[in-house]
């Protein structure tokens, strides 16, 4: 008995210091004191001392070690693990690692989460939501810029120039705005419940593109020059980088460059002649300035050693000789400026690449680190402030609209997915928050930036559809109206662009997340095929066993978090929220146990077992989205009447989280996913989908005006404007819940069980019962106009629906 007493306790105790994460060392001289209790109890003997030293002192002596155990293991890591080729390293060490490497460790910090600062505008940035944001969005009628003129109007692009909106991101002492990435996205959100041109136009020139790569690379010659120039909209900027052979593998692009000599302004110099095949490029129709990528050839050796140098970037005025702007692409009714560029042996001096001469070839990288950048800006954004218009204009028609003698949002089918919306609006918000608060930071997250474009961009669809269906024939007829057809056209654009969702979410997400996020793998890699500096075997050794014993730590987490269904872990609140924290807790230790089994098993064949990865990379990102969310509910003061958003969208990307994982432990490699799933699933699967009574609260809150729906909406186009339909509805929606009581007070005088509707016959038999005063006759009848604008489509006369034939061009539109 004394016996197993002993063992059961040696288990416990090394099971608690591989939960704790305490270094071997400390490890060995726990293990030592069992030992020793067990001598004194004559548990054990000699010959356990022994096996105990033989096992312990080589582990410890960090020179014996890394010779007898450590030199084989680095052979065969070198043998499973190809090495990385040049772009793929440039890849994986772009950008920073952030929260998401938390997540990814088994073992969140979550007061590190909740110490990170609160989003705030600037007194200048709040003005120019207010002022000119505001602005711009009075002006642009949606109907005119995608039916009628197939652009924005000439004014608008003159106003979007002399206001700065190309000049969010350039300094102040280029002219500049200089926002911060939070104020970006708020800006973004705010033109994209209007207008995804509006959105798209604002956008590109501030997410990856000349003004960003100038500001990061270029020569203090090409900052003078240009960014002024594009701060006052004088150079309207594209950047060509999609070529029709090469899309999502960008590193493939086919388009090149050769170093060689040529005339240049009368004089002989050193250049390039350039060949390009572009499409898909945002703003090529108008740009002044085109920021090209190409691959870069020295075959005379003009510039050095090398001959093929790599990708290089340069920026091309678009009115040299043999620059071709191609006519424009027609992106599924999306009327923003959008086409191809091509040029056939254009010579440029090596001044025109972006920083200079000495970043020929560094083109790549250059890329890779700013689009980490402006992905986690741009389209997140987009799709944040498309939802969150979306959620609350839903809400507003499903209260207003009556079917069944009842506003159709208090029907149990419609409450489902407008919970969807709602509680995405929620999340969506979240996301872009946290994610621009990192960038604000001095972060570069490649890993979150993909992160938020593959989910938001696959919410903001599913959202779309799902207004769409609540709508009914509402939705589905366009014309100055509908506030919601064109996005529903256009959302699989946001789906398709900056890598496509697909290869985002199979490829990226993970294969740059387990080498960036994981505390080991990433200096194993560098470790294994360091022969130059030395230092390889002892980095090898002390990355190698940190992960022997981070991947046991995450083992018995997992076993000890699925048994407890983690209810003992820690969370930093004892509230509604505790449990959401607690099971995060559980679901990082699988990701990071199941990460280094995946890598074990597959080696380097696992980034192309790409539902593998695929599922991997999903639960890293639902434990983002989950995180983001109780980050801001935290940041909002932990406001109870949030609650209900906050249940949902937690419960949503937990549950999506669940069923990935039991997918993945379903497909496991060699057939662990049995023994896994005991392990983590030791009493089934614990979490369901949001309940119905849950979206039921999400859908009132969409319906009915009060500080939470505010805040869902918040930032948002919202002004009862000629051209703003869901700005008038919004006011509708007012009207007809303060019409309500007035409807019953003439209901109850008369006798009779009117319908809601015709409400302007209601006021007047309330008027002639003198039940009603003049103020609320004419509220009612306000409120009768408003409802039929709100139910009603628009129709048209058939010569109409023949797109207008402008004489202007789009260049001298945007001129």
């Amino acid at each position: 008995m004394t016996t197993l007493l002993w063992i059961i306790a040696m288990i416990l105790v090394l099971g608690a210091l591989a939960y704790l994460r305490v270094s071997l060392l400390t490890a060995t001289i726990a293990a030592a004191v069992v030992m020793t209790a067990g001598w004194t109890l004559d548990v054990v003997g000699p010959i356990s001392w022994i096996i105990f030293l033989v096992v312990a002192l080589p582990l410890n002596i960090s020179a014996f070690r890394q010779n007898v155990i450590s030199r084989p293991l680095m052979k065969v890591y070198r043998g499973i693990m190809p090495e990385m080729s040049s772009t793929e390293k440039e890849a994986i060490e772009a950008g920073t690692t952030w929260w998401e490497a938390d997540l990814f460790a088994g073992n969140p910090n979550w007061k590190k989460l909740h110490n990170y600062p609160v989003a705030r505008l600037s007194a200048d940035e709040q003005a120019f939501l207010d002022g000119p944001v505001e602005e711009v969005c009075r002006m642009v009628n949606q109907h005119q810029v995608s039916h009628q003129l197939a652009d924005l109007p000439a004014d608008v692009w003159q106003y979007l120039k002399d206001n700065g909106f190309f000049a969010m991101i350039i300094k102040k002492k280029y002219g500049g705005l200089e926002y911060s990435a939070y104020a970006q996205s708020r800006v973004l959100q705010k033109l994209a419940g209007l207008s995804s041109e509006l959105a798209s136009t604002v956008g590109v020139p501030n997410s990856l593109g000349p003004g960003e790569l100038l500001q990061h690379y270029g020569t203090p010659e090409q900052q003078n020059h240009y960014l002024p120039r594009l701060a006052k909209g004088l150079e309207v900027p594209c950047f060509a980088l999609t070529s029709p052979e090469a899309g999502s593998d960008a590193g493939s692009i086919p388009d090149f460059g050769i170093v060689c000599k040529g005339q240049w302004e009368g004089e002989e110099v050193l250049g390039m002649k350039l060949t390009w095949n572009k499409r898909y490029i945002t703003l090529a129709p108008v740009a002044t300035v085109l920021g090209l990528a190409f691959k870069l050839r020295d075959p005379e050796h003009l510039l050095g050693d090398k001959e093929e140098l790599g990708i290089t970037c340069a920026l091309i005025p678009t009115d040299m000789e043999g620059v071709e702007t191609g006519r424009r692409h027609f992106p599924l009714n999306c009327m923003f400026q959008n086409g191809p560029t091509h040029g056939n042996e254009v010579f440029v001096p090596l001044s025109f690449i972006i920083g200079g001469p000495k970043m020929a070839g560094q083109g790549w990288r250059m890329l890779v680190e700013c689009l980490s950048v402006g992905r986690g800006i741009t389209l997140p954004s987009n799709s944040a402030g498309g939802v969150k218009t979306a959620a609350l204009a839903t809400g507003a028609y499903a209260r207003i609209r009556r079917q069944f003698k009842l506003p159709i949002g208090k029907l149990e089918g419609i409450e489902e997915p407008m919970a969807r919306i709602g509680g995405n609006a929620y999340l969506m918000d979240a996301v872009t928050t946290l994610t621009t608060t990192g960038i604000d930071l001095g972060e570069k997250p490649s890993v979150i930036s993909a992160i938020v474009k593959y989910h938001l961009t696959d919410r903001m669809q599913k959202c779309v559809i799902d207004a769409m269906d609540i709508h009914g024939g509402k939705g589905v007829c366009l014309g100055p109206n509908n506030y919601l057809g064109r996005g529903y056209q256009a959302a699989p654009i946001a789906i398709t662009v900056e890598g496509a969702n697909i290869l985002t979410r199979s490829m990226i997400i993970y294969g740059q997340g387990a080498i960036r996020c994981h505390p080991y793998v990433l200096a194993e890699m560098e470790s294994a095929f360091d022969t130059e500096s030395g230092q390889g075997l002892a980095n090898f050794d002390a990355a190698i066993f940190g992960h022997i014993g981070f991947a046991t730590s995450n083992f018995i987490r997992s076993f000890w978090l699925g048994l407890t269904s983690s209810r003992f872990s820690n969370a930093p609140y004892s509230d509604k929220t505790k449990r959401y924290y607690q099971q995060m807790n559980r679901f990082s230790a699988n990701l990071a146990l199941l990460s280094d089994l995946a890598m074990a098993t597959l080696g380097g064949n696992l980034k192309r077992k790409e539902r593998i990865s695929a599922r991997l990379g999903d639960l890293l990102s639902q434990l983002y989205l989950a995180s983001a969310t109780l980050k801001r509910y935290e940041d909002e003061g932990r406001q109870a009447d949030d609650l209900p958003l906050v249940q949902w969208a937690v419960e949503d990307a937990l549950y999506k989280l669940q069923a990935s994982l039991d997918d993945l432990l379903d497909n496991f490699p060699m057939g662990l996913g049995g023994a896994l799933r005991v392990v983590m699933f030791p009493f089934g699967r614990p979490l369901k989908r949001p309940s119905d009574v849950l979206d039921h609260k999400v859908a009132k809150i969409m319906q009915t005006p009060c500080e939470s729906r505010d805040r869902l909406g918040k930032g948002q186009f919202w002004t009862n404007s000629e051209h703003n339909a869901v700005g008038i509805q919004e006011q509708t929606l007012l009207d007809i819940i303060a019409s309500e009581p007035l409807h019953d007070k003439v209901c109850k005088a008369s006798g009779k069980r009117l319908p809601f509707m015709w409400l302007d016959k209601v006021a007047a038999e309330g008027k002639a019962l003198g039940v009603l005063s003049d103020d609320e006759v004419n509220l009612l009848e306000r409120a009768e106009i408003g409802r039929m604008k709100s139910i009603n489509v628009d129709d048209f006369d058939p010569a109409e629906l023949r797109p207008e034939v402008v004489s202007t061009t789009s260049q001298e539109r945007a001129a």
